[in-house]
């Protein structure tokens, strides 16, 4: 059976998609990109900044299923640009000290133009 996660903590869908679903024991949380729940803008505008409020929504996330930074078993990264790498893993270590496997590559474009996006899958 299938459960969705949804939260008014992190940002809204903005697409025919669930903020996160749970199967059995896993959730598997939909990107999160650096928009600010509470009124819907990208605030930020280096890597810095929108890491941390992609970490923010990740956590709301987390929280809503009953779950935390320290049970999530893989995560998918995305950047707009690879020279942002090092900057992106300093403030992603400090939300994923357990340090669950990943993925990170750099696209082309991400939606509305951010800099970053994270997915998670995590235990519940």
């Amino acid at each position: 059976m299938l459960k969705k996660i949804s939260t008014d903590k992190a940002p809204a869908a903005i697409g025919p998609y669930s903020q996160g679903i749970i199967t059995g024991n896993l959730l598997f949380a939909s990107g999160q990109i650096p928009i600010n729940p509470a009124n819907g803008e990208i605030e930020a505008t280096d890597i810095v900044g929108q890491t941390e409020q992609v970490m923010k929504n990740i956590g709301a996330l987390l929280e809503a299923a009953g779950t935390d930074y320290t049970r999530v078993v893989k995560t998918g990264c995305f950047l707009a640009d690879m020279n942002d790498f090092a900057a992106f893993n300093e403030v992603y270590a400090k939300y994923f000290t357990e340090k669950p496997a990943r993925s990170c590559v750099a696209v082309k474009t991400l939606p509305k133009n951010v800099l970053c996006e994270v997915e998670v899958i995590a235990e519940v």
